[in-house]
């Protein structure tokens, strides 16, 4: 039920406050049915902050992002050139019936930043093409142009002749340089990679024993016997005592041909074979246990010749009062704003301001810790989102939409109120903000609330409440219901069982850390983003045998690829069809024998209108369900396996518990994907709609099927509404009582409060973090009120 009056809905201030001119201070949809969208109508005021909440699958991304954000950027689009149009990417346009008043969106999302090894913190916001011009023209000794100082450029030298094509022609001799700053020896990688012999075998043995320890070189299997049988090496020999020729031929000979096995094979060294069979290949298309094998085995150091500076040693000579690019680069970004700020310098002022104001911005959002040279790809959600911010915190442009997406994902309570005080400023510049959002911090200081629901997938779409923060807090929704919602300390905590140690820890910012992590308890790692939890973590616990680690990075996959798919319940499916209709398992995958032949089991056909975006068609044929109507007339218990595939998880966990459709292996995929949260996901839905929570919930499925004994998860709590917490919290505590010991990256109050042992890492960021503040139990830490940490849960949490 829609619950609004006319004051709330147009949020804190009167009807009067408004400004209406023309009724143009009003974004209108009307009719809006992306994904589950039940014609959604809704009318948002401009040059306010409105927070959509609900539910995580309840439709705030389809109604923000995938209906208003993405006609905006399609109408802007279609203002270009159709010569412009035809090297841009082509948009549809979304499924609803009207949407008026729209103003031009920026789109900041979580999605994280590219994983290219030449992407940077430097690079993806423009401050080191700033940098580059500084030292052009400040550095002494000069040596170029700015792409002398980019190890994106390599030095170009190269002499000929060329034919001048005018008049009778004549061949005259030119040459060309162009001074680049990439190192040559690492291309501008700043690290070069290695094999580490150690997980290839072991050298104890000889191959006749089983040596080899890669995947598929059994003994006594073809792969190895192409290396005994080839007389370059003896294979009753232990590996280490092979002479310097018999090791080379081993691991490094080039391709030779050879007599063995009565046959004419060609026989290759260890290394070169490896290099081709595994490490030329797309790791996320790997089997789970190639890709474990080819992270272990793969070593990277920093570059020899650079330092790890990506830099050719021109670019580093060069300095400004003793500070070269390289260290420009590697400073924490709070102490590069001073030391700009300390230039003094009138031919470049311009520049400098520019640069020390985006530098401030920087600190200013909470990522002050971070360095230039930092490479893209290891930012978190949440780091990824706000440094995308930086480019529009010091925009001039007035009357465009900004559209967030849980911008407070990966920080600490501590840094939330800076995060909203920033939304504000954008508002108050005359800006229409949008902010999708779980946090009560943030929906507080919202001018208008739109919340939807009431449930998630099927059950969600609908608007149930538009008007105020007040109106929302009165209001009778599961948003409005939780909206004070405070968690309690545990009376008691379970015992560790034993304790993970770990010493010495120095990745990234830690100094030296020694901390015993307690296994058998549910343990928080918590701290201001930036302390060192995730390089506590992922440089020293995950990768232990034993230890499965989740993360939200992106799931790869089609639009073919679903959860069903993902998750290998399409296998045992296929099979109970098969069996039940006495014909192969293969006709009942679209990607194979049982796809509609008209539109190859897409479901849909795309005409292709040259510049114009394509236009995707439901096939025909089919009617959208993407197999052959022969197949469709098999059934399991009176469905069909397109009906099976729209099911959600929920419904198809009872459909395959029991009765003529009751399939265990099916079940049991269903019931851990139901557990963590996922009951209202189609199992046939498209992998890529799923947000940052859903993928990392989905693969939590998956693992929760291994034999690990340790669970890393990094901020479980991103994309959860807080009625979801309390199921998050009793999966994870079902996790610990099966005997798994579990890890949790986070931030929420609740989480924390419910574990049994926190270790808090501090006190600051950066420089100024990287050791542990705090260990013990979350009434200690709220006891003492030592740390950032600690007195914010002091304050969330119920007294008594």
């Amino acid at each position: 039920m829609l619950h609004r009056s006319v004051n709330d809905t147009l949020g804190a201030g009167s009807v009067d406050s408004m400004r209406v001119a023309g009724g143009h201070d009003l974004i209108r949809v009307s009719g809006a049915r992306e994904n589950n969208l039940r014609d959604v109508s809704v009318e948002i005021p401009k040059r306010r902050l409105t927070v959509f909440t609900g539910v995580s699958g309840s439709g705030k991304s389809s109604l923000v992002v995938n209906t208003i954000a993405a006609e905006s950027q399609r109408l802007i689009n279609e203002t270009y050139s159709a010569f412009v149009q035809g090297f841009m990417p082509a948009l549809a346009r979304p499924d609803v019936d009207v949407l008026e008043g729209l103003t031009t969106a920026i789109i900041v999302d979580q999605e994280r930043m590219g994983s290219d090894t030449r992407s940077t913190v430097g690079t993806a916001t423009d401050v080191n093409a700033m940098l580059r011009i500084l030292f052009s023209r400040l550095g002494e000794p000069h040596i170029g142009p700015p792409n002398a100082f980019s190890f994106n450029v390599p030095s170009v030298r190269a002499a000929g002749s060329i034919t001048i094509g005018k008049g009778s022609g004549k061949t005259v001799r030119k040459t060309y340089s162009r001074a680049g700053g990439m190192c040559p020896h690492c291309e501008g990688r700043g690290t070069v990679s290695d094999i580490d012999l150690t997980q290839l075998y072991d050298d104890s043995k000889s191959l006749a024993e089983g040596a080899i320890t890669i995947p598929g070189y059994k003994k006594g299997g073809w792969a190895v016997k192409a290396i005994t049988e080839s007389g370059f090496v003896d294979p009753d020999k232990p590996i280490r005592d092979y002479s310097e020729t018999e090791l080379a031929d081993f691991l490094y000979r080039e391709p030779t041909k050879v007599r063995m096995l009565d046959m004419n094979v060609t026989y290759e060294g260890l290394i070169p074979k490896v290099k081709k069979s595994f490490f030329s290949k797309d790791r996320e298309s790997m089997q789970p246990h190639i890709r474990a094998f080819v992270d272990r085995a793969a070593t990277y150091i920093a570059c020899p010749d650079c330092g790890g500076t990506r830099l050719a040693e021109a670019a580093r000579s060069s300095r400004i009062g003793g500070i070269s690019i390289a260290d420009a680069c590697e400073m924490q970004i709070s102490d590069l704003a001073e030391w700009v700020r300390g230039l003094d310098e009138l031919a470049v002022a311009p520049l400098l301001e520019a640069l020390g104001r985006t530098l401030d911005s920087f600190v200013e959002i909470g990522l002050g810790y971070l360095s230039l040279d930092r490479p893209s790809g290891t930012l978190s959600g949440g780091e990824a989102q706000r440094t995308k911010m930086i480019r529009h915190l010091g925009s001039s442009l007035t009357d465009v939409t900004y559209v967030f997406d849980e911008p407070t994902a990966g920080l600490h309570p501590h840094d939330v109120q800076r995060l909203c005080d920033l939304l504000l400023r954008l508002r108050d510049k005359s800006n229409t903000v949008l902010v999708i959002e779980h946090k009560p911090e943030v929906i507080e200081m919202a001018d208008h609330v739109v919340d939807l629901g009431p449930g998630a997938g099927k059950a969600g779409g609908h608007v149930t409440f538009e008007g105020s923060v007040e109106g929302l807090r009165a209001s009778d929704t599961t948003t409005g219901r939780y909206f004070g919602h405070r968690a309690s300390l545990k009376p008691s905590v379970r015992a560790p069982s034993g304790a993970l140690e770990v010493r010495g820890a120095t990745t990234h910012n830690l100094r030296d850390v020694d901390v015993d992590i307690p296994l058998g308890v549910l343990v928080a790692v918590t701290g201001v983003a930036g302390a060192g939890k995730s390089s506590l973590i992922g440089g020293s616990v995950s990768g232990r045998d034993g230890v499965v680690t989740v993360d939200q990075s992106r799931i790869r996959g089609s639009r073919r690829s679903n959860p069903a798919t993902y998750t290998g319940l399409l296998g045992p499916i296929r099979k109970a069809f098969a069996k039940a209709n006495g014909v192969k398992p293969a006709l009942f995958s679209s990607n194979s024998e049982g796809a509609c032949p008209n539109c190859k089991g897409a479901g849909v056909i795309d005409f292709e209108m040259a510049i114009m975006v394509s236009v995707p068609v439901i096939c025909e044929e089919c009617g959208g369900k993407r197999f052959q109507g022969s197949v469709l007339d098999h059934k399991l218990a009176g469905r069909d396996i397109s009906e099976v595939l729209a099911m959600p998880v929920s419904e198809a966990r009872d459909f395959f518990a029991g009765g003529d459709s009751r399939v265990p292996a099916a079940y049991r995929i269903l019931d851990r994907l139901a557990r963590v949260g996922l009951g209202y996901l189609s199992i046939g839905q498209q992998l890529t709609t799923l947000s940052g929570g859903e993928r990392q919930r989905l693969k939590l499925a998956i693992h929760m099927a291994g034999k690990g004994g340790i669970y890393v998860l990094d901020e479980p709590t991103s994309g959860l509404h807080l009625a979801d917490i309390d199921h998050l919290l009793a999966l994870l505590d079902g996790l610990v009582d099966s005997g798994k010991s579990v890890i949790v990256i986070e931030h929420h109050q609740a989480v924390i409060a419910h574990a049994d042992w926190v270790i808090d890492l501090g006190p600051g960021a950066g420089q100024d973090g990287g050791r542990v503040v705090f260990e013990g139990t979350p009434a200690d830490l709220v006891a003492e009120r030592s740390t950032l940490t600690g007195r914010h849960l002091a304050g969330y949490v119920t007294p008594g």
